[in-house]
């Protein structure tokens, strides 16, 4: 039998089966076949989970909890992270599209990645994650422009101040493309060459290898150029201008 199938029949007969016991032994809710929500594929052996979306904001926190920045600028992160975040370090959160979020210790405000309203060399503490990959693909109302993603980076490398730090991820791979108009995969070393001037304090990676889906913490660049859709994990810091 189809499993689809299958599952309907399994929960028609689960229906009225519960609805016998509880006509024996529980009378504490209303019961109808109107009200019913069919949840057919959770009875999974483990918890299915996005592992680009719940490896990368723990990866940034644990960051955050280390080096405990006074305030910590998060430029169109999930929301995930600012929200959860904001529980122990104030956080200021901005998006092209504002969210309205509303809990202590988080302001949330509208701003452009290619046109940033920050002063140069003004945040200590700056994260972007899983975005930059979209900026000028039009996914969110944006326009369209190649070089988005290169205007955003300059943006961010601009308004990091000296001695800061800097989590920004991407998709990563082996062959950088553009899977128009959802996102760009870049390779590692695009990435390595568009912060050049900053100073790499980590690299971590979530592969796509499913013998290999945990997060690799201090991968390499072979690691990242195995992926055809990975997610690449860079903590930056930004040198003081002696240092350079």
């Amino acid at each position: 039998m189809i499993p689809d199938i299958q599952k309907r029949i399994n929960y028609i007969r689960n229906f009225h089966k519960f609805r016998k016991l509880s006509s024996n032994s529980d009378r504490r809710f209303s019961y109808n076949w109107k009200d019913r929500y069919p949840c057919l594929n959770d009875n999974s052996s483990t918890t299915s989970f996005d592992k680009h979306y719940i490896y990368h904001p723990a990866w940034a926190a644990r960051i955050i909890a280390e080096t405990k920045p006074e305030v910590h600028f998060d430029i169109s992160s999930t929301l995930h992270f600012c929200s959860i975040v904001s529980a122990f370090i104030p956080i200021k959160f901005y998006d092209f599209r504002p969210a309205e979020l509303e809990l202590s210790n988080l302001s949330s405000d509208s701003a452009n990645l290619t046109s940033l309203p920050f002063p140069s060399n003004s945040i200590e503490s700056l994260s972007c994650m899983h975005t930059v990959e979209h900026i000028g693909l039009g996914r969110y109302g944006d326009p369209l422009d190649p070089e988005g993603d290169l205007k955003a980076i300059s943006e961010l490398k601009r308004v990091l101040a000296d001695g800061g730090n800097f989590l920004f991820v991407v998709p990563i791979g082996g062959t950088p493309k553009i899977m128009f108009n959802a996102h760009r995969i870049y390779s590692y070393n695009q990435i390595i060459d568009y912060f050049s001037d900053l100073q790499l304090a980590e690299f971590s990676l979530i592969p796509n290898n499913p013998q290999s889906e945990r997060l690799i913490i201090n991968a390499t660049e072979d690691d990242a150029n195995k992926c055809t859709y990975g997610c690449g994990c860079f903590w930056f810091r930004k040198q003081f201008t002696n240092e350079r």
